[in-house]
This record gives structure tokens, C-alpha cells and sequence, in this order.
């Protein structure tokens, strides 16, 4: 997992990077213009690299969630290198956001609003996802959050568990998704049977085509 944003009109120029889950208890460790964060655990969580606007070439119209090239990610392997931190940062190009169908659905055995849907992401590839929506049913197909996409408002999306049952993603609502005619009744946005299983989803175009 990595994801990385850039806001530089709030925090200068600063690129965040995530690597793993946040943690309540963390530690920070800065060499020179890395700060390396750890968890609890003393695993990686992430960094925060000062003024790498030039040598990444970020602009500061780049704001928000930043997808990091080959290159790019290898200019911030350089630089870890260069400063002692045996680290190395893999980037991550698979989309995030993709059509989903799903397959199944059965009630969650520790809440009465909680349902276990598995949901076809792809032709070979099976998530279960802990749902609290109350339209979602089976043969739907959906907006899947996989694990590693933020969302709009900066929520990260982690594996988990809900009341006890794992959790690998989430069925999004069009007010999730940040669609400007989000409706607000409670729900998922469930899609045309025109939309293919496992199409990577641009969430600017779906607002434009959201009625």
C-alpha cells in the first residue's frame, strides 16, 4: 500500500505518504527531510517529505490524493537511501475505485443493520465487505472503495473488522463518492447493468454522468 497526498497551501510543501494502517500511539523519527512514523508495533506507517516539490515536479494545483509514478517513487527511494533509512516504497498504480458485483448476501450474525456481502471485483477476485446499507441486495452492481483508495473526504481505506467480521473495502454511496446530486436518503449507489465488473471508475466522470 502506498498513498500519497500533497496540500501545500495548508501544509507547504509536504507530501504525505501512508504505508499502513494508523495507530493511536506513534513515533516519529526525522532525518533530515523525512520524518518516518511508526506504529505501536514499530512497523512503518508512513513518512512526511519536505520540500520535494522540485525534484518530484508536484505543482500546487496538485491537491489532495497524489499518484505517484514509477520514477517519482524511486526519486523518494533515493532519498531514504541517501539518508540511512532502510525503506523501500513500491508504487501502486491499481486502481482503487472499480465496478463491483454482488455475488451474495447474508445477515451479520452480531448486528441487526450489518450484512456480509461478498462482491466480485474482478473476474477472479472475491472481497467480502461488511455492508450497513439498506438497499444492498444481491445481482446489484456497485461502487467498491477497495483497500488502499481515499475517499473524497480523506478517509483511507483499510482492512477491518465490523462487530468481529473481517473486512476488505466498502460499497460507496453517491454522498461518499462526493456526487453533487448525492440524494440524502441512506444507501449505496447502485449502477446500470451497463457498467462492467472491474472497471476502474474516474470519480469526476461519474459525477458528471450522475443524475
Amino acid at each position: 500500500m502506498l498513498i500519497s497526498s500533497y496540500n501545500p497551501d495548508v501544509l507547504g510543501d509536504v507530501l504525505i505518504v501512508v504505508t499502513g494502517a494508523d495507530s493511536s500511539q506513534q513515533e516519529y523519527l526525522q532525518k533530515a527531510n523525512i520524518v518516518q512514523i511508526t506504529n505501536d508495533q514499530r512497523q512503518v506507517i508512513g513518512y512526511n517529505f519536505f520540500d520535494m516539490a522540485q525534484s518530484l515536479g508536484l505543482k500546487s494545483q496538485d491537491c489532495g490524493q497524489v499518484f505517484l509514478t514509477d520514477s517519482q517513487v524511486q526519486i523518494l527511494n533515493d532519498c531514504l537511501k541517501n539518508n540511512g533509512i532502510e525503506d523501500v516504497l513500491v508504487a501502486d498504480l491499481t486502481p482503487k475505485f472499480v465496478v463491483g458485483y454482488v455475488q451474495s448476501i447474508e445477515a451479520h450474525p452480531n448486528s441487526d443493520h450489518l450484512h456480509i456481502c461478498q462482491v466480485k471485483t474482478d473476474a477472479d477476485q472475491l472481497e467480502q465487505i461488511v455492508c450497513g446499507a439498506p438497499n444492498v441486495d444481491q445481482g446489484q452492481k456497485v461502487v467498491v472503495a477497495k483497500v488502499g483508495a481515499m475517499m473524497p473526504n480523506g478517509q483511507i481505506i483499510f482492512p477491518g473488522q465490523l462487530r468481529g467480521i473481517d473486512s476488505n473495502g466498502m460499497l460507496c454511496s453517491a454522498k461518499e463518492l462526493g456526487l453533487s446530486q448525492a440524494p440524502k436518503k441512506r444507501g449505496i449507489l447502485v449502477l446500470d447493468d451497463q457498467y462492467q465488473v472491474g472497471t476502474a471508475l474516474d470519480l469526476q466522470e461519474l459525477n458528471q454522468n450522475y443524475k
